[in-house]
């Protein structure tokens, strides 16, 4: 697992367009959004939970289509796959990799942007830590998909469409925390529903990925 960690990180930092993409994407639709909706501060106040936790949202599914296809594409993931280690840790490793050059640098540029939009210290703070909290899931999440689609022609759309759905409970969570911080609410609650939500997707999510590669290995 540890040597598998370490490639893909090796091979995410040589790749820097595909690690850049999600990034640029994540700042670009932020700064937009103010001129395409409305500038006003009291708007923005409201909105930019929402508006970096659908951003984020956008920006992990646009990296997902990398999770495995260059692995799947050389040949990698099938040497992987008889590995005599089990295939749940291999994953595992491949998701974290991608979280760490995916979700952790938006979490990282999430206190700029949220200055961007206008939101007090307190709403920053909670925001970051819900996505340090909530981006894992979105990757763990999106790792199903992407083994699921793995070798379709337009995987991209199909993995969009299957994806999605299962985000929005933790969107809804993610943005009604800053919300409830906002309001002076406890989010303890909050807090504590989104930690649910990681360590079901870290439990849970790399068993379904690993069916999911296998049938997409054994189909090509």
């Amino acid at each position: 697992m540890w040597a598998v960690l370490k490639r893909d990180l090796k091979v995410n930092f040589r790749q820097l367009q595909d690690t850049l993409n999600p990034l640029l994407f994540f700042v670009m639709v932020v700064s937009l959004f103010p001129l395409g909706v409305s500038p006003e501060v009291a708007f923005l106040e409201m909105a930019g939970a929402g508006i970096l936790w659908v951003a984020a949202l956008l920006s992990t599914l646009l990296s997902l289509d990398h999770l495995y296809r260059h692995d799947f594409d050389d040949g990698t993931l099938e040497q992987l796959a008889l590995q005599p280690q089990p295939l749940y840790w291999l994953v595992l490793a491949k998701t974290l990799a991608h979280w760490l050059v995916t979700g952790l640098p938006l979490v990282l540029l999430a206190p700029m942007l949220g200055v961007m939009v206008h939101l007090d210290g307190n709403s920053a703070a909670i925001l970051c830590l819900t996505l340090l909290v909530g981006t894992p899931v979105l990757s763990f999440i999106g790792s199903i998909g992407a083994a699921l689609t793995l070798g379709l022609r337009s995987g991209g759309v199909l993995l969009s469409l299957l994806i999605i759905p299962l985000y929005i409970p933790v969107l809804i969570f993610g943005t009604g925390t800053v919300t409830a911080a906002a309001e002076g609410a406890p989010v303890g609650g909050y807090l504590a529903l989104m930690g649910a939500f990681l360590v079901l997707a870290m439990t849970l999510a790399p068993f379904a990925s690993a069916a999911a590669l296998r049938i997409s290995l054994s189909n090509n």
